[in-house]
């Protein structure tokens, strides 16, 4: 089974929500359990909003394209956002103790935690996260 789905998001904090109603969509048409939903509503949505806030800078003129495909094994999410890009490897690591008690920075950990694949393109401001359909 095929699958693929775009959302276009505005650079707003609201927009996250629609995540859900997409992930929501991809359950009941692959049938995937409530354990792969969650690791899904987890990494996508940070995806999202690290798109729109540190992208976009929540410029109200700027979009991010949230784009799903499927192709019967695995899942595939593309972000894209219209800032200005950045080095995924100079992101401080959120497990050194100077960083534990930051309130943000682990939205790129966490991807790569839960996500098969995290892969950068675009000067940063393209994210391909992948999944293994359970």
């Amino acid at each position: 089974m095929t699958i693929e789905k775009e959302l276009i998001l505005k650079s707003e904090y609201e927009e996250v929500e629609k995540v859900e109603t997409l992930l929501n969509e991809l359950q009941t048409e692959l049938g995937f359990n409530d354990e792969f939903y969650a690791k899904l509503m987890l990494t996508v949505s940070e995806a999202a909003t690290n798109g729109i806030i540190h992208g976009n800078q929540l410029d109200p003129s700027k979009k991010v394209v949230l784009t799903a495909k499927c192709d019967g094994k695995k899942l595939t999410f593309i972000t894209k956002d219209q800032g200005s890009g950045f080095v995924p490897s100079e992101v401080p690591n959120p497990l050194a103790e100077e960083n534990l008690l930051k309130p943000s920075g682990r939205g790129v950990f966490l991807m790569k935690e839960y996500a098969e694949t995290v892969e950068y393109q675009d000067g940063g401001t393209k994210l391909i996260l992948g999944f293994k359909l359970p």
